[in-house]
């Protein structure tokens, strides 16, 4: 066991208040608007410590998926995260999918009355990274009635960064690796700007992805990448619950489900 896994292990099991890292990331809620539907625009901002990053909802190789409970709040039917487009990260060998300074995190809350005050009270959990990587707890807590409008504009630019459905004639095909199925998928889209990069989501948890290899030819992009069972031996690919991100410097790509 590595020293920043164990100094990891023995952190998550402390308090807030004993993390010596819990300054790394400082959280708030922002207000947002009300939304023709009912619902509600509002956003987790996390502002990170110079040299640190946190992690994108699935991390790559190495780091923490973030987790949240809503809980405790009142009048909250749901809350739907919106992921503006994150940054490919590498450090000895390790390839991670990270937000670096500031993450404003759209939220689409649904209440369960419409018109009332969502009293939205949270406990999310995160990783955050630099030479090594601890976990934190951030308790948020604010009420938002429906007349309040606030940072529409940070909120406005993060939903502009959020992956798009864009892609064209995206097509899979499968074959035997040499431990476990060989992925090559193809989609016909503008550049994202250099450098590509992709995240893949295998919708199992216990079916992970090598690093993908991107190649283009004109608006065509070439993926490939080797997917592998945790346990080892054969496994079905559930093709419709594929998700894999194309990640570019101007813009990002969202393909579900894959043919």
């Amino acid at each position: 066991m590595t020293k920043a896994l164990t100094l990891f292990l023995l952190l998550f099991a402390l308090p807030l208040q004993a993390n010596p890292y819990a300054d790394k990331a400082q959280s708030r809620i922002l207000a947002g608007w009300l939304q023709p539907d009912g619902t509600r625009m509002a956003a987790l901002e996390i502002t990170l410590a110079p040299g640190w990053h946190t992690y994108w909802r699935a991390p790559g190789d190495a780091g923490i998926p973030p987790s949240f409970d809503w809980q405790g709040s009142r009048n909250l039917a749901a809350v739907a995260p919106a992921w503006p487009r994150p940054e490919v990260y590498r450090q000895n060998g390790m390839r991670s999918i990270v937000y670096t300074e500031r993450l404003v995190l759209p939220l689409a809350l649904t209440p369960q009355t419409a018109g009332q005050p969502i009293a939205l009270k949270g406990r999310v959990e995160i990783g955050v990274c630099k030479d090594i990587c601890v976990p934190l707890h951030l308790m948020l807590e604010e009420t938002l009635p429906p007349e309040t409008t606030a940072a529409r504009e940070a909120i406005v630019a993060a939903l502009a960064t959020v992956p798009r459905q864009t892609a064209q004639d995206v097509r899979c095909d499968t074959r035997i690796g040499r431990r476990g199925l060989l992925l090559t998928l193809t989609a016909r889209l503008p550049g994202l700007g250099a450098p590509e990069d992709a995240a893949i989501e295998t919708g199992d948890p216990l079916v992970w992805a090598t690093d993908p290899e991107l190649r283009r030819t004109g608006q065509t992009l070439t993926l490939t990448t080797e997917l592998i069972h945790t346990l080892s031996g054969a496994f079905a690919l559930n093709r419709s619950a594929l998700r894999v991100t194309l990640i570019g410097a101007n813009t990002a790509v969202d393909i579900q489900g894959c043919d």
